[in-house]
């Protein structure tokens, strides 16, 4: 039975444009988006940019900018590039919007008239590109310096008045929580953070910084001298873009469904700071927390101070097609390891994949379709059983992968049936047949059940081929073998030239 399916990105810092390790996570919510779309679901898709802060308000000091006209600008890139590679989201939000920041106020000042928030002084190492104070044991020591074990750069000592969040009240319902329910998959990061509960407990937070030090926030309704700590700020996003406090009924219908996608370096914020919150806000987890691992590039995180960034219009660039970047990314994505981006591995799939396997088999089969039947294949009376168990074999089977978010093994599983509709027509050769009509159906069928499955990895491109094979890209209870009764074949596009 359809139903609803709310996914979500992390609203990303606009402090640099985006790179592949944000494509990697937005391309795979895309994918889910679209997915539960031809399944017939309600979607609603989620993402945006992360706008206050420190980080952002240095960043547009040192670009000479007020930082509202920084953000402005930085979150316009985003919402270039996510067009570049066809995001097709419901709704992007920022933090700096109106509803967003009324959604805050509403929030914490529910929770501060349940006195689940103090005034206090707080004493720490700060890491400002993650927003985070780190504990002992928790960051890098070198010479004597306390490091980000993240970004790898110099921890501050920060010492200030604050505003605690009573989180350690929550160490034992977080705990039971995580214990009894599969919210976080794979179940491994789950155990993670269970067993750092168990270790160290939930401790107090602080959630606001002083306005004197931290001007570029949402003000702390109950005292305009603070402004709220910026992850407090950036987890209620997921509040805001479905209406929570002004449309109860889209807000329940979306949020019982809701998946957030994340990386795994941010998971503690998602699952104890996050579930914390929710609980006093007298609200359920999400549904799914699904995490997944870092891209590397030579063996080590992206990052800029290091300088192995892979920007995206590079990508896009060497394979010259927007749809080959997000099926390379899916290709090889993982949930419980890091993907090493290896560009002689992405070139090496490019040609036997993209090209050879698909490009070659719509290639074949276009051509011989003008040429040996005018264009117009109907349906045959007798349908090729080992193919059309195979196409059926194969939805079932990429279904259940997606479901499970093993996007890489769905795509081999789909290129498979592509494999068997080109070794079908190296058996049957239609080329030779008096009449090649009804081996090109049994072919074109193959193709068009496959381009529904790869639909949400590469829309534009499997519309295109929609467009020249005469089919439409519909809904899966339509990608039955034999449910279509005439092509209209109109040309045999090269879908993607082979790279030399």
């Amino acid at each position: 039975m359809p139903g609803t399916f709310y996914v979500t990105t992390p609203i990303y810092y606009p402090n640099d444009k985006p790179h592949i390790g944000h494509a990697y996570t937005t391309i795979m919510a895309d994918v889910l988006a679209r997915w539960h779309y031809l399944l017939g679901d309600d979607v609603f898709f989620l993402t945006g940019t992360d706008e206050h802060g420190l980080k952002l308000q240095r960043a547009a000091e040192k670009a000479g900018k007020d930082p509202k006209t920084f953000v402005d600008e930085m979150a316009s890139f985003f919402k270039k590039y996510w067009s570049l590679l066809n995001i097709g989201y419901s709704r992007f939000i920022r933090t700096t919007d109106e509803d967003h920041v009324e959604t805050v106020k509403r929030a914490l000042t529910k929770i501060y008239k349940k006195g689940l928030i103090y005034k206090g002084v707080y004493r720490g190492w700060y890491c400002t590109s993650c927003e985070k104070f780190y504990g002992e044991g928790e960051y890098l020591e070198k010479d004597g310096q306390k490091f980000c074990p993240i970004h790898l750069k110099p921890l501050e000592w920060v010492e200030e008045e604050t505003y605690f969040l009573k989180l350690s009240l929550y160490t034992e319902k977080i705990l039971k929580l995580l214990e009894t329910k599969d919210i976080i998959y794979p179940r491994e990061y789950a155990r993670e953070i269970i067993s750092k509960l168990r270790r160290e407990g939930l401790k107090d937070l602080s959630i606001t910084r002083p306005k004197s030090r931290v001007y570029w926030g949402v003000e702390a309704p109950w005292d305009p001298n603070h402004t709220i700590y910026v992850w407090v700020d950036a987890l209620l996003n997921y509040l805001t873009g479905i209406g929570w406090g002004r449309d109860e009924e889209t807000f329940w219908k979306y949020w019982r469904s809701a998946h957030h996608i994340i990386g795994k370096d941010i998971l503690w914020f998602h699952s104890a700071i996050w579930f914390s919150l929710l609980d006093m806000l007298d609200l359920p987890p999400p549904k799914k927390v699904i995490v997944h691992g870092f891209i590397l590039v030579r063996g080590v995180k992206m990052s800029k101070t290091i300088g192995n960034v892979v920007r995206i219009e590079d990508l896009v660039n060497e394979y010259g097609n927007v749809d080959a970047v997000r099926y390379l990314l899916m290709r090889f994505s993982t949930l419980e390891k890091d993907m090493d981006y290896n560009p002689e591995q992405f070139r090496q799939a490019y040609n036997a994949e993209l090209a050879d396997t698909l490009g070659n088999l719509v290639r074949r089969v276009g051509v011989l379709a003008k040429r040996k039947a005018g264009g117009i294949v109907e349906r045959p009376n007798s349908l090729d059983q080992e193919l059309e168990r195979k196409a059926k074999e194969t939805l079932e089977k990429a279904k259940k992968l997606v479901d499970e978010v093993k996007l890489g093994e769905a795509l081999v599983t789909i290129f498979d049936l592509l494999r068997e509709a080109n070794a079908y027509l190296n058996r049957t050769e239609p080329w030779k047949a008096e009449n090649p009509a009804p081996i090109l159906y049994n072919a074109l069928e193959a193709i068009r059940i496959a381009s529904i499955m790869l639909y949400p990895f590469m829309p534009a491109t499997m519309e295109r081929l929609a467009n020249a094979l005469g089919f439409k890209i519909e809904s899966f209870d339509k990608a039955c073998f034999g449910c279509w009764e005439k092509y209209q074949v109109k040309e045999a596009p090269i879908l993607f030239p082979k790279l030399r």
